[in-house]
């Protein structure tokens, strides 16, 4: 299936070999209509296990819990890992749909981890709170650039503080259109930090009820690492028993090193 926000294109293709991808058509992208096309299938061939193949996509993996749910075979690959011809250029649903069939049966597909519900739920929360911190910095950083175009400046060191806030309550601009723009931006970094300790308390009290909170707790013991930071490292890693080496673990945090033309001795480094 290729996968969109309103519909899905289909095709499949039958086992045996020799058998040839067929366009199947397009579906609502709702829950009925792939219940309805996977009766359909089942009536077709009777006793038969499905498998379904799209890829990942802002669309989530509800079809995918779905599928299984139903005791069908579903596989979410990344787009990035989908074998691609040379030259291949033109691309449309169709052929989008027909290809996934082909490189499925030709066994060409690599499907990615898909998180339980629980996991998805816990990261999802904990990329909320991410997005609150890089909301409050901006508000933050707008704020200072104002008092930098007028010149105003912080005689303390520390910024943020109770301090440093009933000081800028207490600064009057030049105009006032300059007097609305602070409060409002005092206003809004205000309203951001309550949002922040809101979705810290619940990120916490959650972490605390989840079956990963052990994990959480070792990876607290190495240095520098407080609740926050584990929860966040192990909500986007799900389960670690899928990486079976560190080195693949490594590899899917981008930390392996590439071979650089630099790091190649002169002695060995091609001619051209």
């Amino acid at each position: 299936m290729d996968t969109h926000k309103e519909f899905h294109e289909v095709a499949y293709c039958e086992e045996q070999r020799g058998a040839v991808p067929v366009h199947y058509g397009r579906i609502p992208s709702s829950k009925v209509s792939v219940k309805k096309l996977l009766r359909q299938f089942e009536s077709k061939y009777p006793g038969a296990t499905l498998h379904v193949v799209y890829e990942a996509g802002p669309c989530g993996h509800w079809i995918y819990r779905l599928i299984t749910s139903l005791g069908h075979c579903c596989y979410v690959v990344a787009p990035s890992l989908i074998p691609k011809k040379p030259g291949e250029r033109i691309k449309t649903d169709r052929r989008d749909a027909l290809k996934l069939v082909r490189s499925l049966k030709s066994e060409d597909l690599t499907p990615i981890y898909v998180p339980e519900p629980e996991d998805e739920a816990v990261r999802d929360l904990s990329r909320a709170r991410e997005a609150a911190m890089k909301d409050l910095k901006e508000a933050k950083y707008q704020l200072k650039a104002l008092l930098l175009r007028n010149n105003i400046r912080y005689e303390g060191t520390a910024n943020w503080s109770k301090k440093h806030l009933r000081w800028l309550t207490e600064l009057i601009l030049p105009h006032p259109a300059q007097q609305i723009v602070l409060q409002e931006q005092l206003q809004t970094i205000e309203e951001r930090i309550r949002r922040l300790e809101r979705l810290d308390n619940e990120l916490t009290h959650h972490v605390h009820q989840w079956r990963y909170y052990p994990v959480i707790k070792a990876v607290q013991a190495m240095r520098g690492i407080r609740l926050l930071v584990a929860v966040g490292v192990v909500a986007e890693l799900g389960d670690l028993h899928r990486f079976d080496h560190p080195r693949k673990l490594m590899a899917y945090l981008g930390c392996v090193l590439g071979i650089s033309r630099s790091l190649i001795p002169a002695s060995r480094s091609p001619q051209f």
